[in-house]
């Protein structure tokens, strides 16, 4: 199983998302950079390639940078 905080992909429509929590037998996913969450059942859940975890990462800390 994907840990809180981990980058991963929904693989029911290839999105990458951030593990937020997990609630309802379902995973809680956010998108990098923020946005809305959205469930996702945790048999659909796949490690993200390091390429496109590294890309959310970036899109994090940008983000962060953008903050008052």
């Amino acid at each position: 199983m994907s840990t809180i905080g981990e980058y991963v992909i929904d693989v029911r429509d290839g999105r990458i998302g951030q593990i937020m929590a997990t609630e309802g037998g379902c995973v809680q996913l956010r998108p990098p950079g923020g946005g809305v969450e959205w469930d996702c059942p945790p048999e659909a859940v796949a490690p993200a390639p390091v390429a496109e975890e590294l890309r959310a990462r970036v899109r994090e800390v940008n983000r962060e940078g953008r903050l008052p």
